[in-house]
């Protein structure tokens, strides 16, 4: 029968035993060893049964077991110790402390300059809002920092993958961000995570007989979770509210989950205060229609900013003075945050910038299809009069999210855009992932080419204590101890990772068979479980016992199963396939995993297919598919496996960090270069799959029109000729030693080359030292009378700008003083070519023509320019030089700025000069420029404004060699 109610009965702890009812609250014994198996002490086959979950386990223990445990000296001096771990943990000085007493007035660190192509003059009637963001310095981004590094940070993000005990998570942006919590605790950052608690979390998978994937929803009680329920003092719940339209409300609970240091806010619509409709909207994540969607983004960002205030009044925690928006569904922060300012007096545009100033975005996505979109009506309706924000004028809102671009929709509401729209500061994931990206917003910054867009790049790095296999662990402290090799995990470094160097071949070849044979007997059980779940009896799954072989070559592939991510393309030519799995000596065994999204027919299509191919008895015991795909499985397939397969369409890939997981086990790299693998690929520890197509901008050679089939065939080819000619030779073949030791040698420098880079401590570094604090400094300096001043400066530059001009640019050639070589600069003026500049030679420079000129000539520039009302203080002029291709376009930039000289003429002219050295051969050109100047910009893209010669002004400002 089925129960008509549910409780949660918790046990009574022993007094001896209370530190562990601490220890299981706190997620860090999700990456701790010692805490984990203090726990499997307690119950170790209930340990098991529970998942691994300690507050299931406790839940579960008896009576007397506990009494037993409480009078175990043993396990009480275990516990004591473990407990006065957790508590030195969560309260002593970490790496930010550091960085505070070291530098409490340092410097903000400034991201480098992508190279910067001479900008097409802008066209003041695409420019819409300002759309800032910070790639090249401005000079906010090189101030030094007033107290250096932010009090707090709150990081939004829709979804938290910080462990399976707390299935908040779908895949790698939620795995993602509980990566970077978690790095964040350990470094000691002030981070608060903002999400919302899904009562059915991500759906678990199963197969059917027919290998068709089937979905359930099992119901999650937070009670029954490492949850806390945000509480007032008088002792009822923390409550956040939402104006919905019609006069209805939306109502949410707070839990707090803690994630070691770092304080997790979940906020829960399932309250007795809403109707059935309203308790539905934290139900599922990624569920339901267009409006669910937009009410769950609604609540985990308006509601997220005041659940975050909530809770620091009541936890004495500061406020955080910059909120970093992972991916653009908690975009609706930016406006709650500029509501709370207009309610303290400031207009919208003083409130925008003050919000702007402090609020960092990172989007994830390669593909404009990725990002969600709302009919503006629908925004209107919800965010307008008689919904939420009422004091915000709809217009300005709607205007935040509006497609401007060419070919964009203007009936629709962009969260990405608004996103940057909201964030002076923002980036990509991966160093190609932030190239995409300002090539796909390019047009919400017209007038600027795609490397000048004000998007910079942070690579996504691993939370290693997570995804490191113990064994791997016990290896490395062997070696360094363990206090070393907790800081080589936690914060990197080339030094701490280069003791893998003194490991012994034999030493490394036997942890790989160790997690090998732990993998296969892992693999052995899902299969037979999956396989019980799709109908079989267990006299029809004998065969199970010989699947997978723990001495042969084992790759792993798991992943979500959108299209572009290519989950078979390893069946394109089967019999090829048949020959790599079944070779007689050099033979490999693939295990698969992943979910298509409940709604993708077409994902769940390739998914069957895999299956179906994985059945067939001829390779059965060699290809594997196993269902439900999620962080337990994960944390024993990574270390497990000896090759890690990625082949996605280049470059749709935006990072992709479970080959860096499978790196820090030791596990080698086969991929397309995309996302990651692009920038850190080396033939030393790696493989790179050849791509038949890739977009010229991207570096590729392109094939237009290329067919997507015969790509597939293309890229499936080599990968196959990778495997039989490369891989597998290496894995089998034998030294004299009788080991592998081409590939034990690749393993090495995976783990001492790659280790270091790929961790989610050098990834949160970055963040606090490029966009943190440079954020922190920027909001102290824009509040108040600042933001109000800042917001008309912006609303003069942008009336002023359809005046201003390039009038004249002039060209002379200079007296040289010294030789230059290629690539140097002169200290003590022009430098002195190899040969004379003839008088030809000059006359047609300055007539403007093509001419060649001897490396190391110097020019003055002199450029007469209108500034439309505006003063100099307002601009910089900038001469813009580098090298040319066949249309002139300039690449390689470098700028200069050119100072005004003198006053304004009688006709309102200024002139400006400034000298330009030629320190480069081959096809050289140069431009001129102007752009708003202001010590708040972080980008001198920031207002989206340029002024650059016309074809008329700009003859002289042409090329000068061929």
């Amino acid at each position: 029968m089925k129960a008509i109610r549910r409780f949660s009965v918790r046990p009574v702890l022993p007094e001896a035993l209370r530190p562990l009812s601490e220890l299981a609250r706190n997620l860090r014994w999700s990456w701790h060893p010692e805490t984990r198996e203090l726990f499997q002490a307690v119950d170790p086959e209930g340990w098991r049964a529970a998942g691994c979950d300690p507050v299931r386990l406790l839940g579960s223990v008896s009576a007397d077991r506990l009494a037993e445990l409480a009078n175990d000296r043993r396990f009480l001096r275990r516990l004591t110790s473990a407990a006065d771990e957790l508590r030195d943990y969560l309260t002593g000085p970490r790496w930010y402390q550091e960085q505070q007493r070291q530098h409490p007035t340092g410097t903000a660190a400034t991201p480098p300059v992508p190279a910067s192509p001479v900008p097409a003059q802008h066209d003041p009637a695409l420019s819409g809002p300002a759309l800032p963001g910070p790639v090249t310095p401005g000079p906010a981004a090189a101030a030094a920092v007033d107290g250096a590094l932010p009090q707090a940070i709150a990081y939004f993000s829709p979804e938290f993958g910080i462990t399976a005990a707390l299935p908040q998570y779908s895949g790698g942006l939620g795995i993602l961000a509980g990566d970077h919590l978690k790095s964040a605790s350990d470094l000691g950052v002030p981070l608060i995570g903002v999400g919302l608690l899904y009562r059915h979390g991500y759906f678990r998978q199963s197969l059917s007989r027919e290998g068709w994937q089937q979905e359930h929803y099992p119901v999650l009680d937070p009670n029954e979770l490492p949850l806390t329920l945000l509480r007032e003092p008088e002792g009822h719940p923390v409550r956040v509210v939402l104006a919905l339209p019609g006069g209805r409300s939306l109502y949410a609970h707070i839990w707090q989950a803690s994630v070691g240091r770092v304080p997790l806010l979940l906020l829960d619509s399932d309250v007795a205060e809403n109707a059935p409709r309203e308790r539905d909207i934290t139900d599922r994540l990624y569920g339901g229609g267009s409006e669910h969607r937009l009410l769950q983004e609604m609540l985990l960002g308006i509601g997220g900013v005041r659940a975050v205030r909530a809770y620091c009044a009541r936890a004495g925690h500061p406020a955080p003075e910059v909120f970093h928006t992972n991916e653009g569904h908690a975009g609706f922060l930016g406006l709650e945050r500029i509501r709370e300012h207009i309610t303290a007096g400031a207009d919208f545009d003083a409130a925008l910038e003050s919000v702007r100033a402090g609020t960092v975005f990172t989007t994830h996505t390669p593909v404009p299809a990725g990002i969600d979109r709302f009919d503006r009506e629908l925004i209107a309706r919800h965010l307008g009069d008689g919904g939420e924000l009422p004091g915000l004028p709809v217009e300005r809102v709607l205007a935040l999210g509006m497609e401007t671009y060419p070919g964009g929709e203007p009936g629709l509401f962009n969260m990405a855009v608004m996103g940057l729209r909201l964030a002076q500061r923002a980036n990509g994931v991966s160093t190609l992932h932030g190239q995409v990206s300002r090539e796909m917003f390019a047009g919400l910054w017209p007038g600027f080419d795609a490397a000048e867009v004000p998007i910079t790049s942070i690579t996504n790095g691993v939370h290693a204590p997570t995804w490191v296999a113990p064994e791997v662990l016990r290896l490395g402290t062997r070696q360094i101890g363990a206090g070393r090799a907790e800081d080589a995990l936690i914060v990197g470094g080339t030094q701490r990772w280069d003791a893998v160097a003194g490991v012994a071949d034999a030493d490394l070849w036997e942890l790989r068979k160790t997690l090998r044979e732990r993998l296969v007997t892992e693999v052995r059980e899902r299969l037979a479980a999956s396989w019980r779940q799709r109908g079989a009896g267990s006299a029809e799954l004998g065969w199970i016992d010989g699947v997978l072989d723990p001495d042969v070559l084992t790759i792993g592939f798991a992943r979500r199963v959108p299209a572009y991510k290519r989950l078979t393309l390893m069946l394109q030519d089967r019999d090829r396939l048949l020959e790599l799995l079944l070779h007689p000596e050099r033979p490999v065994q693939i295990v698969v995993a992943g979910k298509a999204h409940p709604a993708d027919d077409g994902g769940k299509r390739l998914v069957q297919e895999l299956v179906r191919f994985a059945d067939d008895p001829r390779v059965r015991h060699r290809l594997v598919f196993l269902p439900d795909y999620g962080m337990a499985m994960a944390q024993r397939l990574y270390p497990g496996c000896d090759v890690w397969l990625n082949n996605p369409l280049r470059p749709l890939e935006a990072c992709g960090t479970s080959g860096m997981k499978a790196a820090l086990n030791g596990c080698l790299n086969l991929s397309v270069r995309d996302g990651w693998w692009d920038e850190w690929y080396d033939p030393d520890f790696g493989w790179a799959i050849p791509t038949a197509d890739a977009p010229p901008a991207l570096g590729g050679q392109a094939t237009p029109g290329a067919d997507q089939q015969r790509r597939d065939e293309l890229e499936a080819t080599a990968l196959y000729d990778l495997l039989s000619e490369r891989v597998a030779p290496h894995f089998y073949e034998r030294g004299a030693s009788g080991l592998p030791d081409r590939w034990i040698g690749m393993v090495r420098r995976t783990l001492t080359v790659l280790g270091p880079k790929v961790l989610a401590g050098r990834m949160v570094r970055e963040y606090v030292e490029r966009l943190y604090a440079p954020a922190a400094h920027a909001h102290r300096a824009t509040s108040g009378t600042a933001a109000r001043e800042l917001a008309l400066w912006k609303a003069r530059v942008r009336a002023a700008w359809p005046g201003v001009a390039v009038d004249h640019v002039k060209a002379e050639l200079e007296p040289c003083s010294q030789p230059l070589t290629p690539g140097a600069t002169s200290p003590g003026g022009p430098a002195c070519p190899p040969n004379v500049v003839t008088s030809a030679e000059a006359e047609a420079e300055a007539d403007g023509e093509s001419a060649t000129v001897e490396l190391g000539a110097a020019l003055t520039l002199r450029v007469r320019v209108t500034l439309g009302g505006l003063e100099p203080g307002d601009v910089e002029v900038q001469a813009v030089a580098g090298r040319v291709d066949a249309a002139d376009r300039i690449s390689g930039a470098r700028t200069m700025p050119l100072k005004p000289v003198g006053g304004p003429s009688l006709e309102g002219h200024w002139l400006y000069e400034g000298p330009l050295t030629l320190d480069r051969t081959g096809s050289y050109g140069y431009t001129v420029r102007v752009l708003p100047c202001h010590p708040l910009l972080a980008s001198p893209a920031e207002l989206g404004l340029l002024a650059a010669p016309t074809e008329s002004t700009g003859e002289e400002a042409g090329v000068l060699m061929r």
